[in-house]
């Protein structure tokens, strides 16, 4: 899924998921690391990181609320 594409909060735990899943059952050392940021119109960049970067953008309702309260 690249950052364009719209992601939901389970599309985001899914693969997290998949990931420590797969680092589980490596035979050796691993780790995951997740990383979000507060971007524009009440969203969330979130980006998973193992080896590979997977990044998603998903809405935050609560980050829209927050945003339309200051003005």
């Amino acid at each position: 899924m690249s950052a364009s594409a719209k992601a939901t909060n389970e599309d985001v735990m899914l693969k997290l998921a998949e990931l420590y899943t797969g680092l589980f059952e490596h035979d050796g050392y691993g780790d995951i690391r997740i990383e979000m940021r507060i971007l524009h119109r009440g969203q969330k960049e979130v980006i998973l990181h193992c080896g590979k970067q997977y990044r998603f953008i998903v809405d935050a309702p609560h980050e829209q609320n927050v945003a339309n309260a200051r003005g």
